[in-house]
Formats: C-alpha cells, structure tokens, sequence
C-alpha cells in the first residue's frame, strides 16, 4: 500500500485546497475561491509535473471550498468532480451561482484582484454521491458521510484502511493548536450529532478545512474537543441572549473572543459577522424556541 501524501496547494490562506497523492493517483480536496482558481491549478502542477489531477473531491456548495473548480478543469478537463447530491443541486441554481459571484468578486476586490473571467456558470458535479457511497480513486476507497449542519450539503470522506477523514466544516474550523470555531449555519443538534459520529470512527489523520492534515497529537485534540468547543459557543451566545444584549453587541464579542491568531488569517471581519449572526437566529430557534 502506497503512502498517501497531502500538500497544501493553496495560494490564499482563505482557500481551502489540498492534494492528496498516492503516486497513483492525485485527488484535490476542495478547490478553493474562484479568483484564485488559476494559482492553484499552478501549484497543483509544481506537485504533479506531468501527471494528471484524477478527481475533485468538494466537501460542500460554499463559494471558498468550490468555486476553484472550473478553473482547475481548464487545466486538468479530465478530471471527475464529485461532490454530494444535495450540492450538485445547489449548483444548478442561477440564485447560488450570482451569490458566488458576488462573494467571491468582493473576496476578490480586498486582495486587489479585479478583473478576472468568472466561471462559476459552469459549476459541475461528474459523480453524485450520497451517504455511505463508497468512492474509488484508484487504489484509495473513500466512504461518503453527509454530515449536514455547517451546511446541508456538508460531507467527508473517510478513507477507514488508512484511518484517514477528509473533514469537513460542521466539524468547527481548528487553528491547529486549541482553539475550535464552530461552524454551525443550519444546524446546532445537526453539528453535535455529526461530531459524535466521527467520534466512532478510526481516525488517526484528519485533514482540516483552511488548515491542512493534522498531526495525531492534533488529530487527537480536535476530536475530543470538537464537541465540547461547539457547545461552549453556544454557551457564550446563549448567556449573552438571557443578559438582553443585542445582536450586534453579540456578534461583536464573538468576534472579540474567538477571532484570534490562525482564525484571524483566515476569517475576514465581515465573513465571521454574518456567520454569527447566522449562528445565533439558529440557537434562538433551536434551543430557546423563539421565533426568528
């Protein structure tokens, strides 16, 4: 069995792209943003040389994880994109397409990038998977997790003869070091209960969104924290909602409290803001019941 290598390929630390290689067989792990698509198509080929991209694995419809897509098909139009069913439905509609186009021009336009050719139109999914889908590249075997909660359409890939999960969001965005950012925009109880069954799992590598493969000693603190991280958010929002505070001083201490150090390169000001207050209608709904 070959060794499975990961190379970070990203070109801005806000992308989320990583090839995974066994010599065999080349797989990218999300793609990254739009305007960045070209640069990491470059670095994907510093790593390849002449060999071909084989798949394109996405974790979820997000323009940050998936809109590099394209671009790196101009490059390598033989490689297979596959993503969840949910998000090859969500790539079909003209109101997602234009919101990442919007997104991904104003990311782009803060990193003084303001021309380039969006292809986000052309958006495609080769291979539609669901839970529990087995997905062979090569002489690598993936089982697909729908892990909804960051978003609907969130999955992993878990690879159990190499105890290795290709993670995803709803897991919480890790720093590397203590620090756990949940991420939880359509689902508290969804997150927690995605939490808890990758804890049953094998996992002794996991590769983070924004971050990259993680150590076992990371590994190991990430997935005994992740849980108790989500819910420590939830805690500090939901005290801060029985205190009367309003949103907008909510969302600013969030930002005080957890935008720091790694999650302060990677998570722009205004990208965390909305998240938040995403999060906290969703915690009103969910667990205080309240209509929002």
């Amino acid at each position: 069995m070959q060794d499975i290598t990961v190379t970070d390929v990203r070109c801005n630390k806000g992308d989320s792209a990583f090839l995974i290689d066994d010599g065999k067989t080349a797989v990218l792990y999300d793609t990254g943003f739009g305007f960045t698509g070209f640069a990491v198509a470059d670095n994907i080929k510093k790593v390849l040389g002449e060999r071909q991209l084989d798949y394109i694995f996405l974790t979820h419809s997000h323009y940050d994880h998936a809109l590099g897509s394209e671009y790196i098909l101009r490059r390598y139009p033989d490689a297979k994109v596959v993503a969840g069913s949910y998000a090859a439905d969500i790539f079909k509609r003209d109101g997602a397409k234009a919101m990442m186009r919007e997104l991904d021009g104003t990311f782009a336009a803060e990193c003084g990038v303001t021309d380039y050719e969006f292809l986000g139109d052309e958006l495609r999914v080769d291979i539609r998977c669901s839970d529990g889908d087995i997905v062979t590249a090569g002489d690598m075997s993936f089982r697909v997790l729908e892990l909804p909660g960051h978003t609907k359409c969130s999955v992993a890939f878990y690879c159990e003869e190499r105890g290795l999960l290709l993670s995803c969001e709803t897991l919480g965005v890790y720093d590397g070091k203590e620090l756990i950012l949940p991420s939880c925009l359509v689902g508290y109880k969804a997150c927690l209960e995605a939490i808890d069954r990758v804890s049953g799992l094998r996992v002794e590598r996991l590769l983070a969104p924004h971050l990259g493969i993680l150590d076992k000693k990371q590994t190991e603190f990430f997935l005994h924290n992740a849980r108790s991280s989500t819910e420590a958010a939830a805690r500090f929002i939901l005290d801060r909602i029985g205190q009367g505070m309003s949103d907008e001083d909510i969302i600013s201490d969030v930002v005080r409290e957890y935008r720091r150090g790694y999650i302060e390169e990677i998570y722009p000001v205004p990208a965390m803001e909305l998240n938040t207050s995403i999060m906290i209608k969703l915690l009103k709904k969910e667990v205080l019941c309240q209509e929002v």
